[in-house]
């Protein structure tokens, strides 16, 4: 691929995955980052020292001219507001996910969005994961025949801040929220019906906010496939990210990751390393792979992969799972 140009991009958000996004934006030929905007200054300006970028307002960034897209990796309650300003501006723009933790919000937010050419693509980096889509791509080409069951396994390492727990919208919207789109990334079609089931087990804080941090959700297609996910805030061992895809003639299935695969034997033991700690280690390559992907979007190669319209349906379920949670029934999707 040959590009023409430097793209100058603008960051919102100077945080931990702000961070990782300046280092792949730097990374790439074809794009440069122009301008980062965080409330905190001083996250700002460490991070454009970094990369020789300015620190910038909103309003600087939106109507810069040679900016030609934007990054929204701020808080969550300011997606929507920077996906509607963005696309109006004629910017792309690449947005974390969520879109909104209000289903009515995001929908709003992408009827206001609906008639721009302007791209979209929403940061469900998973899907750019080699391991995932290696294993998507040979469930298309037929190799374990027909797929029956999918297995998605999702465990943190540790439960992030109470702080961060207040505003994250609960585990279904904040953590799920990636199984659920992994899920119909594998499975090929949409779930009609989910079941959940959850505890708090692993901290009373988190209870005490009235969140969860154990859980198991199954989600089944009008085909009948079905795919269940497994979640839990504590594994102490290490970020556990499996998925299995069980099919009519055989199964695929991905492993963790360690940092290494030295393995030492001896009498009392064998050992190897554990799973790389957490999602910024693990990641690391699909999150370079979605930024490569986002940067073809802007050649105008390639249509974002990941839609306005994917954002919406994993918050659906999301919603659809805290529903099934409360009634302790199944919940059908229309």
């Amino acid at each position: 691929m040959k590009q023409q140009k430097s793209y100058q991009i603008a960051l919102f958000g100077a945080g931990r995955i702000g961070t990782v996004h300046a280092g792949n934006i730097a990374g790439q030929p074809a794009t440069a980052l122009r301008y980062v905007i965080d409330p905190v200054a001083e996250a700002a300006q460490r991070l454009a020292a970094k990369y020789d970028a300015e620190v910038a307002d909103e309003h600087t960034a939106l109507n810069d001219p040679d900016v030609a897209a934007i990054v929204v990796a701020a808080a969550t309650d300011m997606h929507a507001d920077l996906i509607e300003k963005g696309i109006q501006a004629g910017k792309a723009v690449f947005c974390e996910k969520p879109i909104d933790l209000s289903i009515e919000r995001l929908e709003a937010c992408l009827a206001a969005i609906a008639d721009s050419k302007a791209p979209l693509l929403i940061g469900f980096n998973r899907r750019f994961d080699p391991g995932f889509a290696e294993l998507r791509r040979r469930i298309e080409t037929g190799v374990i025949g027909e797929l029956e069951l999918v297995t998605i396994t999702s465990k943190d390492p540790e439960a992030p801040p109470v702080g961060y727990l207040k505003t994250s919208g609960g585990l279904f919207r904040d953590m799920t929220i990636h199984d659920f789109d992994m899920a119909r990334f594998i499975l090929g079609e949409e779930p009609v019906s989910v079941t959940a089931t959850a505890a708090t087990l692993t901290d009373p804080a988190i209870e005490a906010e009235g969140d969860i941090d154990t859980a198991c959700v199954t989600l089944q297609c009008a085909s009948g496939k079905i795919a269940v996910i497994t979640n839990s805030r504590r594994a102490s061992f290490g970020y556990d990210q499996r998925v299995e895809a069980h099919g009519s003639l055989g199964t695929l299935r991905t492993e963790n990751i360690p940092p290494h695969r030295l393995v030492q034997e001896r009498a009392d033991g064998v050992m190897h390393a554990k799973p790389l700690h957490f999602f910024v280690e693990r990641y690391a390559q699909s999150y370079a792979n979605e930024w490569a992907h986002f940067v073809r979007v802007l050649a105008g190669e390639e249509q974002p992969l990941v839609s306005g319209e994917d954002g919406r349906r994993a918050l659906q379920l999301a919603e659809a799972a805290y529903a099934s949670l409360g009634s302790g029934r199944r919940v059908d999707i229309h």
